[in-house]
């Protein structure tokens, strides 16, 4: 049985030493250091190797040394042998020093590389063991590195293995405890979850040297729209999250158009105003423009809005009346093409045009234009305006209702109108002998609200028109403040007949007013909030900050560029709604009517006795049971049945006076309120009655002085 490996490490240098005192004395007092080292100093395994491979270097080149002196030769050659045994001295103190050395670049050998060899010796010193330190604490005695696999370059030195431990023991190792032997930061250890693998096996990934990280993409820096799309726009928080952007026009970082698109998913409803914060632009620098596929969408951003300078009604006077296909011209797209809308369809009959848009949106000019277009194409017009003289273009209509009752009358006329022609024409054929005519219904709201006195009728006949009056060539223009059901008496069927009968256009609505999303969904303009159609063009605060003392200028006119004033989306029939801007009237539109006189309506029974009719309520006093025929609602106006009933409502004092009034409606609203016999509000006793609220409230309070009805909260009952 040969010598252990403990009697090996102590005896070898000696025996080398004793070796080498038959060549020469100085080479065996550098071994008879090496071994009285090995056998005197209580070291670790490493230590000993290190003192035994510089006892044998020194050895050897003490004997060649002495071979070289004892052969006569040059002192100088024998000299030159003390330079591998310094190097020897000097491995040996770097192997002692007590750190870890730097990890050289990856080698190929036998079995394990040097790196693999180094990482699993710090592995074994400690935190498994065997350890050659006496006194040396373990972090897990027994927990070995297994399947040990290196992952290095120049830029990055890793390793991964499993961490194993004895049938029975549990891993106990922690990355903190890896990270203080490796001396990396914790963040650079990574341990598998112990929930998912065996409680004696647990994988090990450390990163001695990380790469740097990639610079990411700074926020204002010049980027391309695809990089900021992707860093911004297309992330989960993102305004359209999950889509690519591919350009399709660039001429700069804030000129540019380009397709949105998410892969087999549709993008939905899109917040400008978030697009518009992804991108660091203003709302109004960017259009997004529905594609026919809901995965993709069009996407514009503008340095300066196409629309901003408008285009001027003088300069498309030939554009204005209808064409052969019955379109007239509104305004201009954002790609610069005619926004174009239908008054008539040949072969079918009239169109209808749906309006929105809040105060100083343009809507009142858009509904002038529509009026003189309407009389280039030689179409009679009535006209139903509720807010009086707010319509510059009344003298090119056939019959204009100018204020509240008038625009009532005016309703009324129509309906006789359309049920005279239903009369004439069982089986109608376009195009009539009859001119084309539109209802035009300018703050439709003042005359449909719940609160307005004629809520009821009016609600009736509107409801009758949009469904009835197409095939009799009669269209209906009606224009309101906001998308909201309550503008239109919360009735549905008004607004989805005028959608489903021509175009509709919507402009800038106040906060809160202007979402078409929900229940105010339109099929073609999903998503779209009219409340973020801002009111002015990026720069106009600056120019406002800019001021001229000189007094108010009376001889200047708003030009396109100080507000916003026609820009929304124009809405026709089968299509996407598009961002447009209607036509800027640099000039009164009245004053390009060639001096033609206005298109009257054909002589019939309705027109002639207009008079009677537009003073004759269509409905009862409940506001039910339209009269459903020309020759009842003649018969009515010629027995003036209906006109004290007209009274009641728009003046319940009568001509009489004031006091007579009074009397008057005191015992309806008694019988009102016996009759009913539940509480009731001032407003809802003014609509029950046919009149306003306006003189119902004095009346209670009288009622109530004498004990005959009593009030709480607001509600009314008889006493």
């Amino acid at each position: 049985m040969g010598p252990t490996r403990a009697q090996f490490v102590q005896y070898a240098p000696a025996a080398l030493a004793l070796g080498a005192l038959t060549v020469g004395p100085w080479s065996a007092l550098a071994a008879a250091a090496a071994g009285a080292g090995a056998w005197a100093v209580s070291a670790s395994a490493p230590a000993l190797r290190s003192l035994i491979a510089c006892g044998i270097t020194a050895t050897g080149s003490g004997i060649a040394a002495h071979q070289l002196l004892a052969s006569g030769l040059d002192p100088l050659f024998a000299l030159g042998l003390a330079v591998p045994a310094g190097a020897a001295v000097l491995a040996h103190h770097r192997n002692i020093a007590g750190e870890l050395p730097a990890l050289p670049a990856a080698t190929a050998a036998v079995g394990q590389s040097s790196q693999a060899q180094l990482i699993s010796a710090w592995w074994a010193e400690f935190i498994c063991g065997p350890t050659q330190t006496e006194g040396r604490k373990l972090i897990q005695p027994g927990a070995a590195l297994a399947h040990l696999t290196l992952d290095a370059a120049d830029d990055r030195m890793s390793f991964t293995g499993v961490i194993t431990v004895p049938q029975g023991q549990q891993v106990r190792v922690k990355a903190a405890d890896i990270a203080a032997v490796y001396q990396i930061p914790v963040s650079q250890v990574e341990m598998g979850d112990p929930k998912h693998f065996a409680p004696n096996a647990l994988p090990v990934t450390v990163h001695l040297k990380k790469p740097s990280p990639a610079p990411g993409i700074t926020a204002g820096a010049p980027t391309t729209p695809e990089e900021l799309w992707a860093a911004h726009v297309a992330i989960p928080e993102g305004a359209m999250p999950g889509t690519t952007l591919a350009l399709t026009r660039y001429d700069g970082p804030l000129d540019w158009e380009g397709i949105a698109t998410r892969d087999r998913k549709a993008i939905g409803t899109v917040n400008i105003q978030d697009l518009a914060g992804n991108l660091d632009l203003e709302t109004i620098q960017i259009a997004l423009a529905p594609t026919d596929k809901p995965s993709r969408m069009g996407v514009r951003v503008m340095k300066e809005h196409a629309l901003m300078h408008g285009t001027m009604l003088s300069s498309v006077v030939d554009e204005l009346a209808m064409d052969a296909r019955g379109y007239i011209r509104l305004g201009t797209y954002i790609d610069g093409r005619p926004a174009l809308v239908p008054l008539a369809q040949p072969g079918s009959g009239a169109r209808h045009l749906y309006l929105v848009g809040g105060s100083r949106s343009g809507k009142s000019g858009l509904v002038e234009q529509v009026l003189l277009s309407a009389h280039k194409s030689r179409i009679a017009v009535i006209l139903s305006s509720p807010q009086a003289g707010t319509i510059a273009g009344a003298g090119l209509t056939a019959y204009c209702g100018d204020g509240l009752d008038e625009a009532m009358g005016a309703l009324r006329l129509a309906y006789a109108l359309m049920l005279d022609r239903e009369a004439r024409y069982r089986s109608p054929a376009f195009p009539f002998t009859d001119p084309l005519t539109l209802i035009g219904i300018d703050e439709a709201h003042m005359l449909l609200a719940t609160t307005s006195p004629y809520h009821a009728e009016a609600k009736a006949i509107v409801e009758q028109l949009t469904r009835r009056s197409l095939k009799r060539g009669i269209g209906v223009v009606l224009a309101t403040q906001t998308p909201l059901a309550e503008d239109l008496g919360n009735s549905t069927v008004i607004r989805s007949q005028l959608l489903i009968g021509g175009g509709a256009v919507f402009l800038r609505c106040a906060k809160g007013q202007g979402s078409l999303v929900g229940v105010n969904a339109v099929e073609g303009a999903e998503g779209i909030d009219l409340s973020r159609i801002p009111s002015s063009w990026p720069g106009q605060y600056a120019k406002v900050a800019d001021r001229d003392m000189s007094g108010l200028d009376t001889t200047a006119s708003a030009k396109p560029e100080d507000g916003t004033f026609g820009l929304g989306y124009l809405l026709t029939p089968g299509s996407q709604a598009v961002q447009f801007r209607s036509l800027h009237l640099d000039v009164p539109p009245a004053s390009l009517a060639a001096n033609l006189p206005p298109v009257t309506v054909e002589d019939c029974q309705a027109w002639r006795h207009r008079e009677a009719i537009t003073r004759t309520p269509m409905v009862d006093q409940r506001g039910k049971n339209l009269i459903g025929s020309l020759d009842d609602l003649l018969r009515g106006g010629r027995q003036g049945s209906a006109l004290p009933q007209q009274r009641a409502q728009t003046d319940p004092a009568g001509p009489d006076g004031a006091s007579d009034g009074q009397e008057q409606i005191k015992p309806r609203i008694l019988e009102l309120l016996r009759a009913e016999s539940i509480p009731m509000t001032a407003e809802t006793i003014a609509r029950k009655l046919g009149t306003s609220a306006k003189h119902v409230k004095p009346r209670l309070s009288e009622l109530k002085k004498r004990d005959e009805v009593t009030n709480e909260n607001g509600l009314w009952r008889a006493a």
